[in-house]
């Protein structure tokens, strides 16, 4: 009798952050407020890149690509959450969630792929400053962005076939307020093993690898940092670190907590509140951390302001 109900439903409704009738409005405006300051410090950051030919490096060219990616990635969301809060639409179609899921995966994925790219980039400037221009070409630049964005519509097509392959019955509520993976299959009402042992195994490799990358770069950074000679040299070299490694650890940190570990998809009230960090949070602060503690996009933005005549 469990499956005769498979393809009846039409549509889902998102549960998270339900409980608090009092609080929806304020969700809404601290939502689409995050949401705005996402989109507009991101669309700054691409322009003030692309208006400086002396910011047309590897890493900057890699800056734009995520700035592009955490607009994508919030807009999946936020938009959608923010509605569902401010008028109390929780229902989403069937197809509606399940490309929601989709793309969050593909960005999410994308995004993991991005930060292990950036640090193997920091790691060749720091550690091969002499041959950094020759291995980091602009062939290289453009196949590891286009490696990111392939191992995520890897990922993101096995988690959404995998997941919308399950059963459904009845009125269907996932406790979240997105369509996140291991909500919805916490939803089901199949049998979820393989599923969940399916994104453990994905999802973990996924978040160990690029994790790995990351953190060995970062050692072999920081190793070479402290056996620079000058003071001022090694303070450079730890300010333009210092940041990727803020955003590296928030990203790690509240995924590894959501996908990496066996259960992920039990605790919900927990899980909805992490979920805001690496899915609204993240790609909000992104543009900060990397231009407050930046010379050189501080200097080019001064540089456009002045040339636009608002300083003189």
């Amino acid at each position: 009798a469990k499956m005769e109900n498979h393809t009846k439903i039409s549509e889902f409704t998102l549960a998270g952050f339900k409980s608090q009738p009092g609080s929806q409005v304020l969700l809404s405006v601290l939502f689409s407020t995050m949401y705005i300051v996402t989109v507009v410090g991101n669309i700054c950051m691409i322009l003030i890149i692309r208006m400086d030919s002396s910011l047309h490096t590897p890493m900057y060219f890699f800056l734009e690509n995520l700035s592009t990616l955490d607009i994508c990635y919030s807009s999946v969301i936020t938009p959608r959450a923010t509605l569902a809060f401010l008028l109390g639409r929780r229902s989403i179609s069937y197809n509606g969630c399940a490309s929601q899921m989709f793309f969050f995966s593909l960005f999410g994925t994308t995004e993991a792929f991005f930060l292990a790219v950036m640090a193997y980039d920091r790691f060749t400037a720091v550690c091969n400053p002499l041959l950094y221009q020759v291995i980091m070409s602009r062939r290289l630049c453009v196949l590891m962005v286009m490696g990111s964005y392939l191992s995520g519509c890897i990922n993101c097509t096995i988690q959404t076939s995998f997941t919308f392959s399950l059963s459904f019955c009845g009125h269907t509520e996932i406790n979240h307020f997105f369509c996140e993976v291991a909500a919805v299959i916490h939803a089901s009402c199949s049998d979820t093993l393989v599923n969940e042992l399916v994104m453990l195994a994905v999802c973990g490799s996924i978040i160990v690898g690029t994790a790995l990358v990351v953190f060995i770069s970062y050692g072999y950074i920081i190793i070479t940092i402290v056996q620079m000679p000058s003071a001022e040299s090694r303070h450079k070299a730890f300010s333009t670190c210092s940041s990727h490694m803020i955003t590296i650890c928030l990203f790690f940190g509240t995924v590894f907590f959501m996908y990496a570990q066996p259960g992920a998809a039990a605790s919900s009230n927990k899980t909805n509140t992490i979920s805001v960090f690496y899915t609204i949070v993240i790609p909000m602060l992104n543009p900060f951390i990397y231009t407050l503690r930046n010379r050189e996009v501080k200097r080019s933005l001064k540089k456009q302001l002045e040339r636009k005549g608002f300083f003189k």
